[in-house]
């Protein structure tokens, strides 16, 4: 049996008491993952900051933000294997193939969003909890961005956002579908996966719209780039368009979709496996 240490920023909230009974909750699938392999036998430390000494025979780099701050990946570096220590940064201009300049010759629908991972809620949050522990915010200079912004050409987006490093602007190309639109999601943990096509009436697809989904495979070019970007562990979105896969985003440290809660769970314990794969590898 092995002893896995999760990785976390010292002012992120893994995991929380809730409900009556003070049962340990959190709000992200990685938590899920663990309770299954814990139930294997293995145990889980989460380390919060730096300070611990790294004792463990596998660690996960699990700090949620963008741009993992450079400390955590020289600690990550001190325990025999850490997942994910290869993708400290999912910002949009690393991770999308869908982005475009301003001089493309893309004459499609076009978006605008943050470089950042999920608005830059993430970054926010941090920034609050540590302001609440009387420490510097770890990201100063993460600008928040609120909502999607989606013109009809390239023509028509403002010349200034061209000029800015906080967002970026990609082809905006909704996978059509007889019920409206559709997403696809990738979750991977070493050698495990599970990718499935979500249907929409909305243009953009989120899991509490989906009103069908369906198994599909996944396209070569995205285990290449899985394998540049140096995920061992996450979630990919991305769409299907004239027969080529578009990354859209990355995910290193994915969440629990509370509506899709049983969907999820049924995946906890092939991505289990997935994980103990990697420490069969590590051993």
């Amino acid at each position: 049996m092995a002893r896995i240490a999760v990785i976390t920023h010292e002012h992120d909230r893994f995991q929380v008491r809730s409900g009556w009974l003070l049962r340990r909750d959190s709000r992200f699938m990685l938590f899920d993952l663990l309770e299954e392999l814990k139930r294997r036998g293995h145990s889980v430390r989460v380390l919060s900051g730096t300070s611990a000494t790294p004792e463990a025979d596998i660690a996960v780099l699990h700090v949620d933000a963008t741009v993992t701050p450079a400390e955590y990946v020289e600690y990550a570096r001190l325990f025999p294997f850490c997942l994910n220590i290869g993708a400290a940064d999912i910002t949009k201009r690393r991770v999308s193939t869908a982005l475009i300049g301003r001089d493309d010759a893309w004459k499609g629908e076009v978006v605008v969003k943050s470089n950042l991972n999920h608005w830059g809620a993430p970054e926010k949050q941090l920034n609050r909890q540590s302001r609440r522990a009387g420490k510097p915010e770890p990201f100063p200079d993460a600008v928040p961005f609120e909502r999607y912004q989606v013109y009809a050409s390239l023509a028509d987006v403002p010349p200034a956002v061209f000029d800015r490093e906080d967002i970026v602007v990609e082809k905006f190309v909704p996978e059509p579908d007889p019920d409206g639109f559709a997403a696809r999601f990738w979750f991977f943990c070493g050698e495990r996966e599970r990718c499935t096509r979500h249907v929409s009436p909305q243009k953009f697809v989120k899991g509490e719209d989906t009103i069908r989904r369906e198994p599909v495979s996944v396209p070569d070019e995205l285990r290449a780039l899985r394998r540049k970007l140096g995920f061992d562990y996450g979630k990919f979105d991305f769409v299907m368009h004239e027969g080529r896969a578009l990354l859209l985003d990355a995910n290193k440290t994915p969440g629990r979709a509370r509506n899709l809660s049983s969907f999820i769970a049924a995946g906890n314990a092939n991505l289990a496996d997935g994980f103990e794969g990697l420490i069969r590898q590590v051993a």
